[in-house]
C-alpha cells in the first residue's frame, strides 16, 4: 500500500491528466461547421507536432480572416513505481540527517566556530564544491590553507581494507581465552589487560573511548610579492602539522597549480627531499615558522571537524538534488 506522502505526491499528476483529457473533449466538441470543414479538408498535414506547445490556425483560402485559434500542449507522462519507492526512501533518508545529522557533530560545529571567530582566517567554503581554503594576511606573505572534504571518503575505503586485513591476521593467529595458556606448570598466563590494576582500567577504558582524529592532508602555500612561493605539504591530525616536503616555486601560480599544464610543470621540478630526511634543527625551526604565524594545534584540530561538518553539509545537498531530479 501506498504511503499517504506518496499518495499526496501522485495528486497533481492525477490533477494534470484530468486536465489534459477535458481539453481534449473541449477541443472535439468544436460545432461542426460546413465551411470549416472544407477548409480542414484542405490541410494535408496537422499544424501542431506532438509533444510540443504549439498554436493552430485555420485561415479561409478567400478571405484570409482566421477562424480559430487552439493551444495544443501533448506531454508525455511517465511515472514508474520504483520512482515512487525511491523518492520517498530519499525524503526518509532526508528527515533523519536533518534532525541527526550535525546534532552529532555539534562539539565539531563548536569547535570550528570557536577557533575562526578568535582567528583571522578567511573561509572559501563553497556549497557543492570539495575543496575548502582559509586564507590570510601576514605581514606582506599571503598564506593560503587548502584542504578537501575527499580525505573522509578515502579514510572509509581504508579503513575496510584495514578491517579486512586485521580479521584475517587474527583468524591466522589465533586467540587465547583470558588466564589460559600454555604456561610452565603451575602458572597461568596472562593477557595485557589482566596486568592492569582496577583503579586504571577505567582510565584505559576512558583513553581507548578517544579514538583519533582521522589525517586530513593540507597544503599550505605562503606567498610573498615578487619573491615566489612555499608549498608546504602536511597532514594535520590529533593537533599536529606533520610536514611532508617543502617546496619552493619562483612563479606562485605552480605553487597552487590549477590547471593540468601548471601540475605537469611543477611535477617536473625539484620539489625538495623529504621532511624527515632534513636535519632535526631545521625541522624543529620549519614547524615554528608555521606556528608563528598561526598554522597551530589549534587549526591543525579544526580541519578534520571542519571536513566532517562539510561532508555532513554535501551530503544533505546531494540527497536533495537527487530526490529533486528523480521526482521532476
Amino acid at each position: 500500500m501506498l504511503s499517504l506522502r506518496t499518495f499526496a505526491r501522485s495528486v497533481p499528476r492525477t490533477l494534470s491528466r484530468s486536465i489534459a483529457t477535458a481539453s481534449r473533449s473541449s477541443f472535439l466538441s468544436v460545432p461542426k461547421n460546413g465551411f470549416l470543414q472544407a477548409s480542414l479538408k484542405q490541410a494535408t498535414r496537422p499544424s501542431y507536432a506532438a509533444f510540443s506547445t504549439s498554436s493552430a490556425f485555420r485561415q479561409s483560402p478567400a478571405e484570409g480572416k482566421v477562424l480559430y485559434k487552439q493551444n495544443i500542449k501533448l506531454t508525455p507522462i511517465f511515472f514508474v513505481q520504483g520512482d515512487i519507492e525511491l523518492v520517498a526512501k530519499l525524503e526518509d533518508e532526508l528527515k533523519h540527517e536533518k534532525a541527526s545529522g550535525l546534532e552529532d557533530l555539534e562539539t565539531s560545529v563548536q569547535n570550528i566556530q570557536y577557533v575562526l571567530q578568535n582567528n583571522s582566517w578567511e573561509v572559501k567554503d563553497v556549497p557543492g564544491e570539495q575543496e575548502v581554503v582559509l586564507s590570510k594576511k601576514f605581514g606582506n606573505e599571503e598564506i593560503r590553507l587548502t584542504f578537501t572534504v575527499a580525505d573522509l571518503q578515502n579514510l572509509s575505503e581504508q579503513e575496510d581494507f584495514d578491517d579486512s586485513a586485521f580479521a584475517d591476521e587474527m583468524d591466522f593467529q589465533g586467540h587465547q581465552p583470558v588466564n589460559q595458556g600454555r604456561g610452565a606448570p603451575g602458572t597461568v598466563a596472562q593477557h595485557p589487560e589482566d596486568r592492569i590494576a582496577p583503579a586504571d582500567r577505567e582510565i584505559d577504558d576512558l583513553d581507548r573511548d578517544m579514538e583519533p582524529s582521522f589525517p586530513a592532508r593540507v597544503n599550505i602555500t605562503i606567498e610573498k610579492p615578487g619573491n615566489g612561493s612555499l608549498l608546504i605539504q602536511t597532514v594535520a591530525q590529533d593537533g599536529l602539522f606533520q610536514i611532508e616536503e617543502v617546496s619552493y616555486f619562483s612563479k606562485p601560480d605552480l605553487a597552487h597549480a590549477q590547471t593540468a599544464e601548471q601540475d605537469w610543470t611543477r611535477q617536473s621540478l625539484y620539489a625538495g627531499p623529504p621532511f624527515e630526511n632534513l636535519d632535526e634543527d631545521l625541522q624543529t625551526f620549519l614547524e615554528r615558522y608555521l606556528e608563528e604565524r598561526g598554522i597551530n594545534a589549534e587549526l591543525a584540530n579544526m580541519i578534520p571537524d571542519y571536513i566532517q561538518v562539510k561532508e555532513q553539509k554535501e551530503y544533505v545537498r546531494w540527497l536533495e538534488n537527487v530526490k529533486n531530479f528523480v521526482a521532476a
